[in-house]
């Protein structure tokens, strides 16, 4: 007898459904290791590309668009979002510090939660939308969450912090907060970017797997790569990226 769920899925299906437990495995390590959460939302963005490769070679299934959405929610809009929940309430605490009288710390622990929480909203609507409308297309409109929280991990891994302290200072807090108020809208805007080439994917997953993999000095210089080729795609992409 045919498994109703199981017996319906591909290969391809396989490797997007890992990509969702690697988003909940990274929500799990945001509150032990921010380094090792930031590894993990990477490996998913590897994951991501992989199971397009896996459904050109082995083919595709009609749940394969909204799978790939649903854990792409996960590792590219929860994760990065409960990462900088994480850290600004480290940094300034509780949003209740509000009830006791208005302070710069307390509106800042308000934004920590409330800008994540936008973030996943974006995140939700704009995948949603492309699995609609763009999933067909070799284009999409706004910024892919994929390279989203491909910046967090990079930015994450190139050193802000020290994988071996607990997070401390406004400079660190702030920044990721900041950088995730200027994501956000940016999922939705109608910045049409193009999908990057079987060649380019294959070099940014080889720039990720050195991000993830090697220790120390090689790792930072692998993330501060990915972290240029990122920001570079982020910017310059709708306009000088070539297509055929």
């Amino acid at each position: 007898m045919r498994s109703r769920f199981l017996g319906r899925l591909g290969p391809a299906d396989a490797v997007t459904v890992g990509n969702a437990a690697l988003g909940f495995l990274a929500v799990v390590a945001v509150t032990v290791d921010i380094g090792l959460a930031a590894r993990l939302v990477l490996l998913g963005a590897i994951a991501d590309g992989l199971d397009g490769v896996v459904a050109r070679k082995y083919g595709g299934t009609e749940a394969g668009p909204y799978l790939d959405s649903l854990a792409d929610v996960a590792t590219f809009g929860v994760a990065p979002a409960f990462l900088v929940a994480v850290v600004s309430l480290r940094e300034w605490g509780m949003p209740a510090s509000l009830l006791s009288g208005i302070s710069l710390d307390g509106v800042l622990a308000l934004a920590g939660v409330v800008v994540p929480a936008l973030y996943v909203a974006a995140a939700v609507t704009r995948l949603g939308l492309y699995t609609a409308y763009d999933s067909d297309s070799d284009e999409t409109v706004g910024v892919p969450t994929t390279l989203a929280a491909t910046i967090f991990g990079a930015i994450v891994l190139t050193g802000y912090r020290s994988a071996e302290t607990v997070l401390v200072g406004f400079h660190d807090a702030g920044f990721l907060l900041a950088l995730a108020a200027v994501l956000t809208p940016l999922m939705l805007c109608d910045v049409v970017y193009p999908d990057l080439h079987a060649q380019d994917a294959l070099v940014m997953g080889v720039v990720q797997a050195g991000a993830i993999l090697l220790p120390g000095l090689y790792g930072r210089g692998f993330a501060f790569g990915l972290l240029y080729l990122a920001l570079a795609y982020l910017v310059l992409g709708p306009v000088l990226y070539w297509r055929r």
